[in-house]
Formats: structure tokens, C-alpha cells, sequence
């Protein structure tokens, strides 16, 4: 069953690769770039079906090995590698299955990433900013290119609001887990009894959308621009180089400030735009999905509470998958590998299942 599988998709990916060559398709840029995607991304399927084949093909060998040759060291010697090769099979199967499930095509894409603080005033912008700084530590570690875009400072430290551009292989595919509301509970500094709150910051993560994904038109879009406000040294308040789009028939409304250049911020502001506005057809994708699951663990449900920091027990749970970790300053350091990979797994268990594939 997975052979047979697997010679399809081996088939479609030397199909594909003989496209990619074709001088008319490479003229069609937008047909160009989506088989060159679907090539790479059948490539580590190709490259497993090969191994299982050699695999499969090494056991045939070993066996007929054992069952003829009447030599004892030669037997004893495929006995071996006969071990050795079965204990190969069961993982890489497992592994095929998961390279066998429809990839969203939204996962190798750049993300867009929102903190807003919640409940919690002043609290909820310091852990905001604590958020912050932990997907930072965790993006830096990725080797991925953080732009900040637009920032609203809390009244005593941390952010109301904070959007950044995250770029890098596969971003959000990695990064969409963390959507939802994450909660607090620690003494604050502003807290003179010593009494634990809880506070909450939301966070949003959007693919980013590509030049093909979105057509706006120009005369949909209401823009201003004016003076930036914050950090920046003596061009601030002086030259109108902020930037605000309205998408008039959305009513969506994005703005950038973070470069001194009036150019620099206009394009950064029409691609998180285009974002957005693909992000709402997404959304419909999303829903429709989170309908047919049960437990959907990266739904995008932004009001949905996902994870608790418990500062006076050192731990953190994320509600999803029941995983309880007791190392929360590693993980608000940024070290939060292990929790997306926990989610990861549960979430191609439960995909299988939904294919039918156990």
C-alpha cells in the first residue's frame, strides 16, 4: 500500500522535475515558483521511499542468506543485519506516513507576529514584553531575521502592542503553534503584598502573504502618513515618514513607523497589508478545519488559552496536549523547542487519525 504510494509520488516528482526545465514554464513565473515549491517539497519524500526500498530489498537478501547458505559465520552475519534492518522499518514507515499527510501550504512561508497585552494592566505589558523577548531568543536561535514594524510601549516597561516580521525557512509552520492567549501568574513589581496575579498577552501569528497570494488595487487604499513617535533620535516629530493604509473595503488598518525612510515604511506596510488581507481568507481555511477536528491543536482560535507560566512553581503548561514542563526560565529564555515539537507530534497524530493511517 505505501509502495504503491510511493511510486506515484516518485513518478510526479520526476515529472515535476522535468517541467522545471521547460523554457515555458520557466516564462510563467507564477506556475515556475509553485512547481519548483511542490518539487522541494516532494524531494524528502523521494529520498525516504528510496531508503525503504533499499531497506526492504537488504531484508529480502538477508533472509534468502540465512535460509541457503550453509556457511555459519555468513549466517550468523545476516542474522545480524537482518536485526538491525527490521528495527529500521517500523520508524521509517511511521516517518513515511507523516511525509504522506497534505502539508499546509502556508508552513514554509514567512510570518507576521503579534503581542498585544491583555488583562492585567501594567503586568500584562511587562509580559508582553517578557514574550517578546523570548521569541526573540528563540528566532535568533533559528538563525531567523527579525523586523520589528510597529511598536505601542507600556506606561512602566514592556509593550501594549508589538508586530514584527519574522523571515527564514519555514517560519511559521513552526512559529503558527503559538497563537492564543498566554496567561501569568507571578508577583508583580508593582505589587507591594506580595500576592501572585494573573495577567494575560495574546498572541497572533499570520503567514505572510507573497507576491502572488494577494492583487490589491490602488484605489482601495486610503493612506497617510505622519509623524513617527518613539525611539529614534532626532528625525522623530519632524519628518512625516510614518505610514497608514486603510483597506477601505476591509477596514483593515496597518501601520509602520520603525525606518526613517517614507519609502521603506510604505513597502513594509503594503506587504503586511496584503498579509492581513490574505489572513482573512485563511481564517475561513482555519475554521473550516478546526470544525472537523476535535482537538485541533493549532486551530488559530486567537481567543483560545493555550499556555500558563506559573512563576512561583517554575512551570509551564500547555493546555492543548496536557504537557507540564518545570523549567520556565529556560523557556521564557526562548528555549520553547521542545514544547512545538510536543505539539507537532500530537498534531500528526491526530492528522493521521483523521486519515485514517494508525
Amino acid at each position: 500500500m505505501i509502495l504503491e504510494k510511493l511510486e506515484g509520488v516518485k513518478l510526479r516528482f520526476e515529472e515535476v522535475g522535468q517541467l522545471i526545465t521547460d523554457p515555458e514554464v520557466i516564462n510563467d513565473m507564477k506556475r515556475y515558483v509553485k512547481l519548483n515549491k511542490e518539487y522541494k517539497d516532494l524531494e524528502p519524500l523521494v529520498e525516504a521511499y528510496e531508503e525503504y526500498k533499499n531497506i526492504l530489498s537488504n531484508i529480502k537478501d538477508a533472509k534468502e542468506i540465512i535460509a541457503t547458505e550453509k556457511d555459519e559465520e555468513m549466517r550468523e552475519m545476516a542474522k545480524m543485519e537482518l536485526d538491525e534492518l527490521e528495527a529500521k522499518v517500523e520508524p521509517l514507515e511511521e516517518e513515511i506516513k507523516v511525509l504522506l499527510l497534505p502539508k499546509d501550504p502556508e508552513d514554509d512561508k514567512n510570518a507576521i507576529l503579534e503581542i498585544r497585552a491583555g488583562t492585567g494592566g501594567d503586568e500584562a505589558s511587562i509580559f508582553a514584553g517578557d514574550l517578546f523577548k523570548m521569541y526573540t531568543h528563540f528566532c535568533e536561535s533559528k538563525k531567523w531575521k527579525i523586523e520589528v514594524t510597529n511598536i505601542s510601549e507600556g506606561t512602566v516597561g514592556g509593550y501594549k502592542e508589538i508586530v514584527m516580521k519574522v523571515t527564514g525557512h519555514g517560519v511559521y509552520g513552526v512559529l503558527k503553534y503559538e497563537s492564543g492567549v498566554h496567561r501569568v501568574q507571578r508577583v508583580p513589581q508593582t505589587e507591594t503584598q506580595g500576592r501572585v496575579h494573573t495577567s494575560a498577552a495574546t498572541v497572533a501569528v499570520l503567514p505572510e502573504a507573497e507576491e502572488f497570494d494577494v492583487e490589491l488595487k490602488q484605489e482601495d487604499i486610503k493612506r497617510d502618513e505622519y509623524c513617527s513617535s518613539g525611539p529614534g533620535g532626532q528625525s522623530v516629530n519632524t519628518t512625516y515618514s510614518a505610514i497608514r493604509l486603510t483597506h477601505i473595503p476591509s477596514g483593515i488598518v496597518v501601520t509602520c513607523q520603525d525606518q526613517k525612510s517614507k519609502l521603506k515604511n510604505l513597502d513594509k506596510a503594503m506587504k503586511e497589508l496584503k498579509t492581513r488581507l490574505y489572513n482573512l481568507e485563511y481564517q475561513k481555511y482555519l475554521d473550516d478545519i478546526a470544525s472537523k477536528r476535535k482537538t485541533m491543536v493549532s486551530t488559530g482560535d486567537r481567543s483560545a488559552k493555550i499556555r500558563t507560566y506559573n512563576y512561583p512553581q517554575g512551570r509551564v503548561t500547555d493546555h492543548r496536549i496536557n504537557l507540564t514542563m518545570y523549567n520556565l526560565p529556560a523557556i521564557i529564555g526562548g528555549d520553547i523547542q521542545e514544547i512545538i515539537d510536543q505539539l507537532q507530534m500530537a498534531e500528526n497524530a491526530e492528522r493521521l487519525k483523521e486519515a485514517g493511517v494508525e
